[in-house]
Parts: C-alpha cells; sequence; structure tokens
C-alpha cells in the first residue's frame, strides 16, 4: 500500500494534546500515515493523529455554536457484541453503566426486543431490515451454507446508502462482520476492526479500507477506547467541516464478545464481587429486574445439561482445570473451579463497564456539538450471552494474569446464563436467552415521556424502517431514496417501523416474528411463541404469562401448535423462493 501524502501545512509542525486524552490513531511524522505505535499520550512530544493528517486540527471537543442544527435527526447506532439481557444496571445488572443508564433515563427502554442470536445476521437484517437468509448472510437450507461474506442482492443495501442520498455523512467505527467494505456502501470514514481475537493488539485492522500495520505489545490500545476515539474524532471533524449535513454514526464495540480481555484497572473494580457464584447474581439480577422492567415472567430453571453449542476438547486442556462445560450446581465445583469461573466474570463486567465509559465519552461529544436534542441513539446487542468455550487467535497461557492479552477466555455456560437473566439458553439459540436484547432509544426532541418503557415487541429488522420513518418525516425533499424496488414477486421487508411506539406508545401491528439459525427455529405471533432447539420438537410458550419460556403448553394446545407451525413453514417457503429468484437456484 502507498502512504497517503502528509499535508504540507502539517509536514513540519508537532501537535499538543491534553495528558487526559488517550490516543487511538498516533504516529511519528516519519511514519507518513503508515500507522505506527499506539501511544498513551503523557505529554507534548512531537507527534498528531492520523485523522490530523487527514485535516483534523486538534481532539478537543467542539464548541456547540460552531454546529449548525438540522431538521432531520442524527443518528448514532451503539451495538454490543454478546450483551447479556440483564448486564446493564438498568435492566437489572450490577455492572457499572451509568452513561447507559443515564440514556435509558432520557430516553426508553424496550423490553421485548430481538436479534437473530448470532454475531452476523444481526448486523446484517439490521442494516437491511431483511431477515438475514434471504439476503445470503444465514443459511437457510442445510447443505447451501451462506454466511457474512456472501454478496447481498442489490435490493438490499445497507441504510448507510439510502441516507447519503439524502444528505447525510455516515461514519463507522468498530467491528463490521457484514459483506464488502464500509466505503463501498455509503460511509464516509470508517475504522475497521477485522481482528476478533486480539483486543490489546489487532493484527488485521483498517482506516477508511486501507490497512493498519498490527498493533505491537508494547504500544498502549484497547479495543474499545480506540472504537470510540475515532467515533468521536469523525464527529469532531463533521462539527468542524460538514456541520450543515445531518450524521450517522455506526458505533460497533466487539465486546464483551470472547477472549475475555480487559484493562486491568477496570477489572480490579469487580474483584470478589461474583465469589458467590452464578446462581446467587442470577437471583439477585432477577429480584432487581422485577422491580425496573416488570416482566411477566419467573426465573427460569437452569439447565444443567445444556453446554456450549460447539466442543472444541482441546479447549479444556489448554485452559486448565478451573474450566468448566455445564451450568451446574455452584457447590459442587472445587475451590480452583469457583476462583477460575468468578475471575472470568470479573473480566466480562470490566469489558462492559470500559464500553460505558466510552460511550460516556461519545454522548459527551453529541453533547458539545449541541446535537443531542435531534440526535436519535439506539443501544443494543447482536445476540445473548455466549456459553463458547474455545481458544483462538494466540492461544492461552495459563500462567498469565487472567484478561490480559496473552489469555483466551470465554464466559461458558454458567455465568452466561447469569448474564441473560430470567431467560432460557445462550447465543445461537433462539430461545429467549439467545434472541433478546436490551433496547435503549433516546431523541429528546420527538419522546416526551423519558425513563418509560416500551413493552411493543420488535426485532433488528426494524430498526432499517424505523430510520427511514424517522429521517422522511423531518425531510424537505420529496425523495424516497428508502423505496428500494427490485424485490422478488411475493417478497416483502418483513420490518415495520417503531417510531410510532418510539414516540407515541402506539403499538404497532404485525403478523409475526422468525428465526432460523443452525437448525434452531421459532416463530412469534401475538403472545404466542413456538421454538425449538436442532432436532428437537417444537415447544409453545404464552409469552404474555411466560415470558421465560418455563411452562411448555405444546401437549394441550395442538392446534395452536399446528398454526404457528404452518406459518413458520410458509415464512421458510416464502424466503427460499425469494433466494431461488435472485441465485437463480432451485
Amino acid at each position: 500500500m502507498s502512504p497517503v501524502p502528509v499535508p504540507a501545512s502539517l509536514a513540519t509542525g508537532s501537535v499538543v494534546l491534553p495528558t487526559r486524552i488517550k490516543t487511538a490513531f498516533a504516529f511519528r511524522w516519519s511514519d507518513a500515515l503508515v500507522p505506527s505505535p499506539w501511544v498513551t499520550t503523557k505529554s507534548t512530544t512531537p507527534f498528531a493523529y492520523l485523522i490530523i493528517a487527514m485535516g483534523l486540527a486538534s481532539l478537543t471537543l467542539v464548541n456547540r455554536a460552531e454546529v449548525v442544527a438540522n431538521e432531520q435527526p442524527n443518528i448514532v447506532i451503539i451495538l454490543a457484541d454478546d450483551l447479556g439481557f440483564s448486564d446493564l444496571g438498568c435492566y437489572g445488572g450490577e455492572i457499572e453503566t451509568p452513561n447507559l443508564d443515564r440514556l435509558a433515563e432520557d430516553g426508553l427502554r424496550f423490553t421485548q426486543f430481538y436479534n437473530t442470536a448470532r454475531c452476523w445476521p444481526t448486523r446484517s437484517a439490521m442494516m437491511t431490515g431483511h431477515y438475514a437468509q434471504a439476503i445470503g448472510k444465514d443459511t437457510l437450507i442445510e447443505g447451501k451454507r451462506r454466511g457474512a461474506h456472501n454478496l447481498r442482492p442489490d435490493w438490499a443495501p445497507l441504510i448507510s446508502v439510502p441516507l447519503r442520498e439524502v444528505g447525510y455523512r455516515s461514519y463507522h467505527s468498530g467491528k463490521w462482520h457484514i459483506d464488502g467494505k464500509p466505503t463501498e456502501n455509503g460511509f464516509d470514514r470508517s475504522y475497521w476492526l477485522r481482528d476478533h481475537d486480539r483486543l490489546f493488539g489487532p493484527t488485521k485492522h483498517f482506516l477508511d479500507d486501507k490497512t493498519l500495520k498490527p498493533v505491537t505489545d508494547d504500544e498502549s490500545y484497547y479495543s474499545s477506547t480506540a472504537i470510540a476515539d475515532h467515533a468521536i474524532e469523525c464527529l469532531q471533524d463533521h462539527a468542524a467541516e460538514h456541520s450543515s449535513q445531518p450524521f450517522f454514526s455506526f458505533v460497533t464495540f466487539n465486546v464483551p464478545h470472547f477472549p475475555l480481555q480487559a484493562p486491568a484497572e477496570d477489572i480490579a473494580k469487580y474483584d470478589g464481587r461474583y465469589d458467590d457464584g452464578w446462581q446467587a447474581m442470577r437471583q439477585r439480577r432477577f429480584e432487581r429486574m422485577q422491580d425496573l422492567l416488570h416482566l411477566p415472567a419467573k426465573l427460569s430453571p437452569v439447565e444443567p445439561d445444556v453446554g456450549p453449542p460447539y466442543y472444541f476438547a482441546d479447549a479444556f486442556e489448554k485452559l486448565g482445570s478451573g474450566e468448566v462445560n455445564r451450568p451446574v450446581d455452584w457447590e459442587s465445583l472445587t475451590s480452583a473451579q469457583k476462583e477460575f469461573q468468578a475471575n472470568k466474570m470479573e473480566i466480562h463486567a470490566a469489558m462492559v463497564d470500559r464500553m460505558d465509559q466510552e460511550i460516556g465519552r461519545l454522548l459527551d461529544q453529541v453533547d458539545a456539538m449541541g446535537q443531542t436534542d435531534n440526535t436519535l441513539v439506539i443501544f443494543l446487542s447482536d445476540n445473548g450471552a455466549s456459553a463458547e468455550i474455545m481458544v483462538r487467535g494466540d492461544g492461552h497461557d495459563q500462567e498469565a494474569m487472567m484478561g490480559t492479552g496473552e489469555t483466551y477466555l470465554c464466559l461458558g455456560p454458567g455465568f452466561s446464563n447469569a448474564c441473560n437473566t430470567p431467560f432460557r439458553r445462550h447465543k445461537t439459540w433462539v430461545h429467549e436467552g439467545g434472541t433478546s436484547t436490551p433496547l435503549v432509544v433516546r431523541w429528546p426532541k420527538k419522546i416526551t415521556d423519558a425513563g418509560a418503557l416500551r413493552n411493543q415487541p420488535g426485532h433488528v429488522v426494524d430498526l432499517w424502517p424505523t430510520i427511514a420513518d424517522a429521517v422522511t418525516a423531518t425531510s424537505r425533499t420529496e425523495e424516497t431514496p428508502f423505496e428500494v424496488i427490485g424485490l422478488p414477486g411475493g417478497y416483502d421487508r418483513p420490518g415495520k417501523s417503531l417510531l410510532p411506539t418510539i414516540v407515541a406508545n402506539t403499538s404497532v401491528a404485525r403478523d409475526h416474528l422468525w428465526w432460523l439459525h443452525e437448525g434452531n427455529r421459532a416463530i412469534i405471533a401475538g403472545d404466542w411463541k413456538l421454538v425449538a432447539a436442532k432436532d428437537q420438537p417444537w415447544e409453545l410458550f404464552n409469552l404474555a404469562e411466560d415470558r421465560s419460556e418455563c411452562v411448555d403448553l405444546s401437549h394441550t394446545h395442538q392446534e395452536r401448535v399446528a398454526e404457528l407451525s404452518a406459518m413458520w413453514i410458509a415464512e421458510t417457503e416464502k424466503i427460499r423462493q425469494c433466494v431461488d429468484a435472485y441465485t437463480g437456484e432451485d
């Protein structure tokens, strides 16, 4: 890759930054935009940001007077990775998340919002408004595997594409896990963290889709801070250079996804917090949650035979005797196992805590721009907490301090089950524990009942039409780039706009919501949910009374099972015909 030339006006100077600001894109002048050591600034030594070489003059917050208000809302989507339903303080968790809690106080919390149970299908569905299987982003038929890197049909653009057509500038910061490249899909700028195995030292990451050098061991870098730094820098540049345009900021953290790695000072905050185990933690969260969310749910029984969705025999040899692959009774564990498991949960909590700190900095930047009132902020997770156990990346050093870059740890089923309180199962399953996510929405200009709950069911496919509706409702033009043509006959985008629910708590009508992932399948119609794990029979639940799927009604409501099963088959066939139409397969 040829280095991008440094502007002549910057080539001989040095930049002084406040010592409190951690750099994510610092470099020596001689590197000329080829990334060099990532450092924490402690003095006024000569260096500058990679972003500065692209035209920024500083990292200080931009004064609100420099920003021209737009009628169209700014949009910020913040996506967590493998976050449990009850991990946030405002959803019952003990992890310190004051910034997301404040976001909820100033906005809304949805109590029944769903994802697809997996990373890349959720991202594709959220950004297009289509079920992932319909656009080649997840497997529909066994033997015809489709995933994150399959090409989408032309009629399924990412939301950033039509947003550009109506004048938005779009910025991506963090994990991608969608096909193509960000700057080829409507984003003006991007920091793409493609390395999912190293939170302290990524080897694969890109700035505006240009390769950056791997981060070395002696450099100061943590993914959540770097992601937030880039998002903030983009907004600072937007305020300075593009204040007449609305912005879309897509901020995608890669935490608390494994490997469990976090700054030592954040882990220390939770020392000893989980020593009494996952059952005690689960009970405490459930009690707090009942006061906060008023869910029609009991605390679901633990399923001791349900462990990780995949089995890697070598992982247990690498991880040592402290690892446990079933959510067994806490008191049945050895002292060494208890310590190992509790330490892993401390790191998970630290990852969520640090993400919240960085979200606070991002929200402060929006506020400094004077754009809080007219910025639609949406926070959610791509799936539930994960029961997976594996070792990837650079392996796991049993002698190293847990949570450092030399270790590779996964949360495992015991504490994953607790993080998904009060629900059953985990990531990859389409029971409530795998698919339920916190959804926090703030838009002060339109939300008049801040701090309220929204019990309307929703799904990530709804975000595309919701954003389109919000933008169109405030547009001064007659352009309608959100109306995509070319959909196969008989198929339409399944997402529904939740704008009426957000603004006025009005219910949104829909026939059903549908799931399929790795043989796990489900459908919700009204209050009823039909769900099954791979190769298992259907279970039936009345979610209005039993959100945590405790009482299977399939044997006493067989007509309802037949009705919903036929509905699931019909939706699956409709999606299959859609795929056949644009792939030429049959």
